[in-house]
C-alpha cells in the first residue's frame, strides 16, 4: 500500500479564481470566526441555524482578509445533545495558522467543484468491521459486529467483544492499537467500558465482558469529504436480551497536520429503564476511555504528561493529557498518540491511570460510584493526537491549546 505524506489541502489563489469564474462563489452569508493560533485549529463547527448554503459535493473555506487562504473543508452529520443525529450539519476543516494573523480570522464558507482522488472514504473491511482512509493512508476500523479471537478457550468470556476502533494507524501507516494482548486479553484497540456496573442491586464489568456485553444496534450517520469524516452508531449495552444503556459514538477525523492528525470522538450514555452506577477500579481509576497501544516492551516506551516525561505508572492521577510514544509491534520508527481532555469535561480534570506497557486510562466518575438516572443524558468528548516521533512536552501543550481554541469557533 503506498502512503502519501501528510499534508493541508489549500486552495492556491489561481484555483480560487478559477472557481470563481465558473459561478461556483457562495453568496454572501454567515462568517466563521476563528481565533488565531499559533498551532493548526482542527474543528468542526455547527453550521448556524437557517443558514441558507447551497448543496455540493465539496466544500472550502476562504479567509475573508487574506482571499489567497483556501482550506479544504467537508459537510458532516451534526450531534443532537442525546448523541442522535441532528437535523443540521458541521463543518469540518483544518485550519494552518497564517503570521500575520491576530485576534480573530474570519472565513466563508463556499461550494467548490471538486473531484478525484485524495478525499476521505468509508470500506467495509468485513461484516464486522467498516475502515475509513484518507485518501490511499488507513485511518483506523471501527469493529461493529463480533469479534472473536479462535486460539482463546471457549471459556473465556474474554475472547469476544464489539463496539470499538482497533486497528488505529499511524502516518506512516503502522497500527499504533493492540487487541488481545497477551497480558490483558481484554484490552482492544480504543475501548470505552468500565470494570464496575451496577444496575437493580447487580454488579456488572463490561470492562472484562462480565454479564454485560456492549452490541450494535444502528448507524447514525456516514460522512466523508476532503477536509475530513465523521462516522456516528447507535450501541446498547445489554445484559441477556434486555438493553439496560444506549451508548451512542461519533468519530471525526481531520486530514493530518504536518507530521500529526487529529480525531474526536464523542461518547453518550443514557440509561433505559432502571439507574445504573458506574465506578472504576480501586486505587487505579481507570473505568471509561482506554487507548491500548501496541508496545514491544514496557522499557521501551515513554509517557509525557503537562508535567514532564515520566518514568513511573501514573495511578488515579488528576490530568488534561497524556502522551504515549514507542517503535510500535512492526514499526520501523517511534510514533504514539495522546488524549486530550477538554475544559468542558465533568469533574475536570478527570483521573488516569497510565501504563508504560501500553495502556492510557481515563476514570471517569472515578473510583467514587456515580449513578445516573434512566434518561439522564451522560456525554464524555475527546481528542486523540496522533503523531510521529517523539513530541516535547511543549508541542503537546500547544496542540493541546489549539484542541481548546478550536472548540470556541463561532458564526457571525
Amino acid at each position: 500500500m503506498s502512503i502519501r505524506l501528510p499534508t493541508f489541502r489549500l486552495l492556491t489563489a489561481s484555483l480560487a479564481l478559477m472557481i470563481a469564474s465558473s459561478g461556483f462563489l457562495a453568496a454572501e452569508g454567515p462568517i466563521l470566526v476563528v481565533p488565531a493560533a499559533p498551532a493548526v485549529l482542527h474543528i468542526g463547527a455547527p453550521l448556524p441555524d437557517h443558514a441558507d448554503f447551497e448543496a455540493a459535493e465539496s466544500y472550502r473555506l476562504v479567509e475573508i482578509d487574506a482571499t489567497d487562504v483556501a482550506v479544504a473543508a467537508t459537510l458532516v452529520t451534526s450531534v443532537a445533545a442525546d448523541g442522535t443525529a441532528a437535523s443540521s450539519q458541521r463543518v469540518v476543516a483544518s485550519i494552518p495558522p497564517r503570521e500575520a494573523a491576530s485576534g480573530c480570522r474570519r472565513f466563508r464558507l463556499e461550494p467548490v467543484a471538486a473531484s478525484g482522488d485524495g478525499a476521505f472514504r468509508f470500506d467495509d473491511v468485513s461484516d464486522k468491521s467498516v475502515g475509513l482512509w484518507d485518501g490511499e493512508q488507513p485511518v483506523l476500523v471501527y469493529n461493529h459486529g463480533v469479534v472473536t479471537r479462535e486460539e482463546i478457550p471457549e471459556n473465556e468470556p474474554r475472547r469476544s467483544r464489539s463496539s470499538y476502533i482497533h486497528p488505529l494507524y499511524g502516518l506512516r501507516g503502522e497500527v499504533l492499537t493492540d487487541d488481545f494482548p497477551r497480558d490483558h486479553y481484554h484490552h482492544h484497540g480504543v475501548f470505552w467500558t468500565w470494570p464496575h456496573v451496577g444496575i437493580d442491586g447487580q454488579e456488572y464489568d463490561i470492562w472484562a465482558d462480565r454479564g454485560i456485553r456492549q452490541q450494535f444496534v444502528s448507524w447514525l450517520g456516514r460522512d466523508a469529504g476532503f477536509g475530513g469524516a465523521a462516522l456516528g452508531v447507535e450501541n446498547g449495552w445489554f445484559v441477556g436480551d434486555k438493553k439496560v444503556m444506549v451508548e451512542r459514538v461519533w468519530m471525526r477525523a481531520f486530514e493530518p497536520a504536518g507530521q500529526t492528525r487529529a480525531i474526536d470522538l464523542e461518547l453518550v450514555w443514557i440509561p433505559v429503564e432502571k439507574p445504573v452506577t458506574l465506578w472504576g477500579a480501586e486505587g487505579k481509576s481507570y473505568g471509561g476511555l482506554t487507548v491500548r497501544f501496541a508496545v514491544p516492551s514496557e522499557k521501551d516506551s515513554t509517557i509525557t504528561v503537562p508535567s514532564g516525561r515520566t518514568t513511573e505508572d501514573l495511578p488515579d492521577t488528576p490530568l488534561v493529557w497524556a502522551d504515549l510514544t514507542a517503535k510500535m509491534k512492526g514499526a520501523d520508527a517511534p510514533s504514539g498518540g495522546a488524549v486530550f481532555v477538554p475544559p468542558s469535561h465533568p469533574d475536570f480534570p478527570p483521573t488516569w491511570l497510565t501504563r508504560h506497557y501500553g495502556p492510557l486510562c481515563i476514570g471517569w466518575p472515578g473510583v467514587k460510584p456515580k449513578t445516573f438516572q434512566p434518561g439522564e443524558v451522560i456525554r464524555l468528548e475527546y481528542r486523540l493526537w496522533l503523531h510521529n516521533d517523539l513530541p516535547e512536552v511543549a508541542a503537546i501543550q500547544a496542540a493541546y491549546d489549539a484542541y481548546v481554541a478550536a472548540r470556541t469557533v463561532h458564526w457571525e
